[in-house]
């Protein structure tokens, strides 16, 4: 059994990360940060609650620790975490820029310990239907590829850490650092980045609306995310040499997870046939439409996958250098915004894959 300790328990560390850690087998969530509260107890009775990670590293049964805390906190939370000869779980995005992925990925070296980035939604359901859909080449040779995350909230709420203008706030690093982690899972490296990137609300204090543009040879994928669409807009939208995929809503987990956060259907993560994407293929002149079943998403895969990892069974599910990466194009989307051109992609001091 590893005894994993979770730093933060707002909305991350409740609804995304214990949740998962509970539910996977071989994983034991033994304890849990809250510098103000013990509101993990809740849902958790008996588990042990510190104030501080300076406390909970000195309980040295921990063996992983998960953080889910704002983004400025995260590098010296995890090095610290590290240098104590722990493994750490990093929530997204893992660091406020590349340069703080690239210091913790030195320091997971350094420790011989595993750094994890967390990329749960590599584990949503409409994205592995799209992924596998691919793989079977199904649309034929893609030539456009549109995630989006378009959401209705005209009205700031500054309360929130992640609306409040502080560093690492706004919509780009929480949304985008997703969907560009997918378009570079489904993809690879991009040739450029051309972004377009704004404060569209009324009273807003941080980036809630962005388009990015990652030019590929022959292929232009883009993701763009804002709080500012009042009329629905597929999640994916992909066009090829032999049809086309669409599809529409989000994947449901994150909303099962809010309302209760505990693995109790067994029917978890699977959507109803009126969510299914739809395909449009040529089968030879004549264009066919049909629905496809979306594959069930589910994010105790991550936490399986980490598991297995500390067990010596398999890779870890996610590397610092794919973080880096995630972390690189964000940063060349705002020089792109700021500067009104593309800006060509510079792979040279990525993080060894490890």
């Amino acid at each position: 059994m590893i005894r994993v300790g979770l730093v933060g328990y707002s909305l991350g560390g409740k609804v995304f990360h214990a949740p998962m850690i509970s539910a996977v087998d071989g994983l034991e969530l033994a304890a849990v940060v809250e510098r103000r509260t013990r509101n993990a107890e809740v849902e958790f009775p008996g588990i042990t609650i510190y104030t501080s990670l300076e406390a909970m590293l000195q309980d040295e049964s921990i063996e992983l620790v998960a953080i889910s805390t704002p983004t400025p906190t995260h590098a010296p939370l995890a090095i610290q975490a590290l240098q104590a000869g722990r493994n750490v779980v990093i929530d997204k995005p893992a660091g406020a820029n590349s340069a703080e992925v690239a210091a913790m990925a030195a320091a997971a070296r350094q420790a011989g310990k595993l750094l994890i980035p967390y990329q749960n939604r590599r584990w949503d359901g409409d994205y592995r239907t799209l992924r596998k859909l691919l793989q079977e080449q199904k649309l034929g040779r893609v030539v456009s590829f549109t995630s989006t995350f378009g959401r209705w909230r005209p009205a700031p709420n500054r309360s929130l850490w992640r609306e409040s203008g502080a560093e690492g706030s706004g919509i780009l690093l929480d949304l985008g650092t997703h969907q560009v982690d997918q378009a570079l899972q489904l993809f690879g490296l991009p040739l450029g980045v051309t972004a377009f990137i704004a404060m569209e609300r009324d009273n807003g204090v941080s980036i809630d609306s962005y388009e990015l543009h990652l030019r590929y040879p022959g292929l232009k994928a883009i993701v763009n995310g804002n709080n500012l669409t009042a009329i629905p807009v597929p999640r994916f939208s992909v066009r090829g040499t032999l049809g086309g995929f669409i599809k529409w809503g989000l994947d449901p987990q994150e909303a099962f997870l809010r309302a209760n956060p505990k693995f109790v259907d067994p029917g978890w993560g699977t959507e109803p046939a009126s969510a299914w994407g739809t395909l449009t293929i040529d089968a030879g002149g004549n264009i066919i439409t049909h629905p496809v079943v979306t594959l069930p998403g589910d994010y105790r895969l991550f936490y399986a996958a980490v598991r297995d990892a500390l067990l010596g069974k398999s890779a870890p599910p996610v590397v610092p250098a794919e973080a880096w990466r995630t972390a690189r194009i964000l940063e060349w989307a705002e020089q792109s915004s700021a500067e009104h051109q593309e800006i060509p992609c510079d792979w040279t001091g990525e993080p060894d894959q490890d």
